[in-house]
């Protein structure tokens, strides 16, 4: 399974979400620091879910990066575009 199925399967697994996008992005960043030639370094998340109501910024990227677990220390970059 590739690093994108797993961030998909986590955060539809956690949030149920109304839209989610995860986009690889390592292709953009090849050669780059953090960049570890696995073609899977850099990521960017678009999700919309109604569990994200009420928290503030903070609130939801904790709330995500926990949902990611072990996947985060794996990446080198994440783009986050939370809503409810």
């Amino acid at each position: 399974m590739s690093v994108k199925q797993e961030m998909e399967a986590a955060l539809q697994a956690a949030f149920a979400p109304s839209e989610l996008e995860v986009v690889n992005e390592s292709h953009k960043h090849a050669g780059h620091a953090g960049d570890d030639g696995s073609g899977e370094s850099h990521f960017a998340v678009k999700i919309r879910a109604e569990a994200f109501q009420g928290m503030n910024r903070v609130q939801q990227h904790r709330a995500v990066h926990k949902a990611l677990g072990g996947i985060v220390p794996r990446i080198h970059a994440l783009a986050l575009d939370i809503g409810a």
